[in-house]
């Protein structure tokens, strides 16, 4: 990748280098109505090109370089805290329990058919008030 940019930019400055050359041609530009200004013309595209490009570099550069921090800082909290240390003690530790005392795997549930409750229905039963006369 890095090739690439090099390459892109070496290409550019040739590229740059001759229309320098080419138009190397004094032109006058008049800012207002009394100020004129003589330049040669490679250097009023170069200076609007860079007039126009440099602000938004500098805001593209500055973004991103916002965006980098918050995402290191949201890396940061999101990251588990290490547990703390423990002190060591000169008691012995004991070892680790051997696989023939460890629990067996749990069986699943096995409910007979009166165990089961009968569902209760979410809403209560509509009655109609007209019918009773209330």
């Amino acid at each position: 990748m890095q090739f690439i940019k090099t390459l892109f930019w070496v290409i550019l400055a040739i590229i740059l280098v001759v229309f320098a050359v080419n138009n190397w041609s004094p032109t006058s530009v008049l800012i207002w109505e009394d100020v004129r200004i003589d330049t040669k013309l490679p250097v009023l595209v170069i200076g609007a090109f860079l007039l126009g490009f440099v602000p938004l570099w500098l805001i593209h550069r500055t973004s991103k370089w916002r965006l980098n921090r918050r995402i290191k800082t949201l890396e940061a909290a999101a990251r588990p805290t290490p547990a703390p240390a423990t002190t060591t003690s000169t008691a012995p530790k004991t070892p680790p329990a051997p696989a023939s005392q460890t629990k067996p795997p749990a069986t699943p549930l096995d409910l007979g058919k009166e165990q089961i409750a009968e569902p209760v229905p979410a809403v209560s039963p509509v009655t109609n008030d007209k019918a009773t006369g209330a």
